[in-house]
């Protein structure tokens, strides 16, 4: 390959980002792509003069404007052939697609957000929904997908708190390894992003600056990466926009060289976030030009830029030509893209772009079927309350009554096509049939009446729809309390990437609308749905029932319906904490004892969240003891099992998740009080029971010591095991024993768990 030839490898070409509908408003506000305006120069380079030496890939030829099938089929084939005629090898490009909350194109099933997943917490239903998701990608030609979000929460402010898996690294790592297995069955290259430290930014600000410790990024914010690429073999990690104490992410050659590569084997490919390259320099200020800035990216480990070729174009050639640049550097990004292309069949002898695209239904009875059930799964009960379930009341007269009642969008993420891209095109409605609350509740209740009221906007200060509705709350014997979020991108909705938030009260005046009604007299059930959460303690004090829904897809309403009247028995838990107040209590539970609840009384502020992590309540009862542990003692290198019983003591069957969390009672540094170390989400009907044993390695207590290698230390280790980080009446305590072990990235990452099923007993 010529030199050309080789960097054409390591650029893409947005064809897709240059059109626009007739119905598009001029408000750069709804770009789907954060400053794709300021680089509106690549739009200018036809993909005939992007690819005259090849091309690396084709970005969102179905993401980026509504198309059917036949219209999405048509345009893959002519964008490969259009690379094909223009490069001399003959080279296909790689096609890639966002897949937040399911292939996000026109007519393709909305699964609900990662918050939601992570509700779940069961890795097996997200591979399952991650290998739909694959297989209606590889039917549409596609080989890379943008997903999964691995960043750990660290300030629920953050607008892309939606997109996360929650605030505990081992929870997102075995979450997002599972969709990373799944995805990739199907033949989809996953992407681990935003590596790294994204989410740790200040005031949980949109691409805000990093003040993070290299200990923090050690023992939360990479372990989730590492895990995927360990377990899971994940082909592709994206580039985070931030800078780390001052160093952009995308120009840190420990990241990208030494930790992902030298450490941790990372044979993939690295991608930049759409214009993160020449971010550098229009943006962090490190480059003066596109090109210096690609020179950058290219050294620190960068493999492809990602939309467009800015950075990576014809200034690397000319650096290389001129001696200022490594030919290497472009030898090793190009025989990286060109190893994963061999890998993915675009170099058999017998591919073609006709044959790349199969016809596929992307809103399938069975992906329908499958987001219902993830749906129902997230939801999470925080307060049964005196109303909850309705079977319980059977009302006659119900008022449904907010925003998010009779708002589909409200159920989706901002990465779902429908808030994605189609608020741009008005007259197309949401390409998929989206239920309404009020809709999926008169469909579970058809013996009850029910009137609706929106009561005011998720966003803004009108207040007048605030008397209607209570004159519907007057004139009922149930209120039903639906609010939240919508979500949007950059500033368009109150969740979503670039729409943070300034405290954590309710958006909009929606806190005055609930209080309104609860002064209406008649009971109210709150149910939240958003994309973060929200302090809901004045709420929660005066609620006849109180639900928690983390944007739950497509399906959300029918899924809501189903745990308020009672034929769901809810079984989600809480993968962030439910704030008592709008900023009085940590972030997240992983504080140590100077900055959690046993910290109490040192500050004016509230320490204790409404709702702890991994909390959810249900429509049954369990308990969980006879806490067994196999041994008392174990070296630095040992292991030993922790056995708990669990019982359903209810009389409907359901869902508990068994939870064990670890505490190092003395270290070297100060760590969390305690730690998410392994997980069982367990089926059980009335009266029956099960073990659950978690094989617990001694490598499970690692953290990064003073001089910040990973150590494995002697001391006491007490073994917390319940039904959230608050609710542990199982403890026992293990002495780890023998000299201290420095760990890598070949130690024990999982907390393996194994269920026996008892029977009634």
């Amino acid at each position: 390959m010529t030199l050309a030839e080789k960097v054409a490898q390591l650029g893409s070409r947005w064809v897709g980002n240059d059109q626009t509908g007739a119905q598009e408003p001029a408000e750069e506000q709804l770009n789907v792509a954060p400053m794709q305006d300021v680089f509106s120069t690549a739009g200018a380079v036809s993909l005939e003069d992007a690819s005259r030496h090849g091309l690396g890939q084709l970005t969102r030829v179905w993401g980026s404007v509504p198309l059917s099938f036949e219209e999405g089929a048509a345009e893959v084939v002519r964008q490969h052939r259009v690379v094909l005629a223009g490069s001399r090898l003959g080279v296909p490009a790689l096609v890639h697609e966002e897949c937040l909350t399911g292939f996000t194109t026109y007519g393709a099933t909305v699964y609900p957000t990662a918050l939601a997943w992570a509700a779940t917490f069961d890795p097996e239903l997200v591979e399952r929904m991650a290998t739909a998701i694959g297989q209606d990608m590889a039917a549409a030609g596609v080989h890379q997908g943008l997903s999964p979000v691995l960043d750990v929460v660290r300030d629920y402010r953050w607008g892309r708190v939606e997109e996360s898996m929650g605030e505990d690294p081992y929870l997102v790592g075995i979450l997002g390894s599972a969709y990373v297995r799944g995805l990739q069955s199907a033949g989809i290259v996953a992407t681990l992003k935003h590596f790294a430290g994204y989410s740790a930014s200040r005031a949980g600000r949109n691409h805000g600056p990093v003040s993070i410790g290299r200990r923090e990024l050690l023992d939360v914010i990479l372990p989730t990466f590492e895990l995927a690429i360990a377990t899971a073999d994940a082909g592709s990690v994206m580039t985070s926009y931030s800078d780390l104490d001052g160093l952009p992410a995308g120009v840190d050659p420990w990241l990208f060289t030494q930790v992902l590569r030298d450490e941790w084997g990372f044979a993939g490919t690295v991608v930049s976030d759409y214009w993160a390259v020449p971010f550098l320099a229009s943006m962090h200020r490190v480059a003066a030009t596109a090109d210096d800035a690609g020179a950058l990216a290219l050294a620190a480990g960068t493999d492809v830029e990602l939309p467009d070729a800015i950075g990576f174009g014809a200034g690397l050639v000319k650096r290389v030509e001129s001696g200022e640049l490594s030919e290497d550097l472009i030898d090793r990004a190009a025989r990286r893209v060109l190893l994963q292309k061999v890998q993915l069949g675009l170099l058999d002898p017998d591919w073609t772009p006709e044959g790349s695209v199969r016809v596929r239904d992307f809103d399938s009875a069975g992906n329908r079927a499958l987001a219902l059930e993830l749906a129902e799964r997230s939801v999470v009960l925080l307060d049964a309350g005196t109303a909850l379930p309705l079977e319980r009341l059977a009302p006659k007269r119900i008022a449904v009554i907010g925003p998010a009642a009779g708002d589909p969008r409200s159920f989706m993420g901002c990465y779902a096509f429908p808030n994605h891209v189609l608020p741009r095109y008005p007259d197309l409605g949401l390409g998929i049939s989206v239920p309404t609350l009020f809709d999926a509740l008169g469909k579970e209740l058809p013996e009850v009446e029910l009137v609706h009221e929106r009561g005011s906007a998720v966003l803004g200060e009108d207040r007048s729809g605030f008397p209607a509705a209570v004159e519907a709350a007057r004139g009922a014997d149930l209120v039903i309390a639906c609010v939240g979020d919508v979500s949007g991108l950059f500033g368009q909705g109150s969740s979503g990437e670039g729409c943070d938030a300034e405290d954590l009260r309710l958006p909009g005046v929606q806190g005055e609308l609930v209080a309104a009604l609860l002064d209406s007299g008649t009971p109210v059930v709150v149910v939240v749905v958003s994309g973060r959460p929200y302090a809901l303690g004045e709420i929660a004090a005066r609620a006849a029932g109180l639900v928690q829904a983390f944007f739950p897809g497509q399906e959300g309403g029918a899924a809501i319906a189903g745990v308020l009247s009672g034929r769901v028995v809810p079984g989600g838990k809480l993968p962030v904490q439910i704030p008592r107040q709008l900023g009085g209590q940590p972030g997240t539970y992983l504080q140590p004892p100077l900055g959690s609840v046993e910290s109490a009384g040192i500050s004016g502020l509230e320490a204790t969240p409404l709702f702890p992590f991994g909390y959810g309540a249900s429509y049954t009862t369990f308990e969980v003891g006879d806490l067994r542990l196999s041994a008392d003692e174990i070296a630095t290198d040992g292991s030993f099992d922790v056995t708990v019983q669990v019982r359903n003591t209810g009389v409907r069957g359901g869902d508990e998740v068994v939870q064990l969390y670890l505490h190092d009672v003395v270290a070297q540094v100060a760590r969390p009080v305690k730690l998410l170390t392994g997980f069982a989400r367990v089926r059980l009907e009335p009266g029956d029971a099960a073990e659950v044993v978690f094989q617990v390695h001694a490598d499970r207590t690692a953290y990064s010591g003073p001089d910040l290698r990973r150590i494995v230390e002697a001391g006491e280790i007490e073994v917390l095991v319940g039904t959230s980080s608050a609710e542990l009446p199982c403890r026992a305590t293990v002495r780890i024993t023998g000299a201290t072990r420095v760990v890598g990235h070949d130690r024990t990452m999982v907390t393996p768990v194994e269920i026996r099923t008892r029977g009634t007993g």
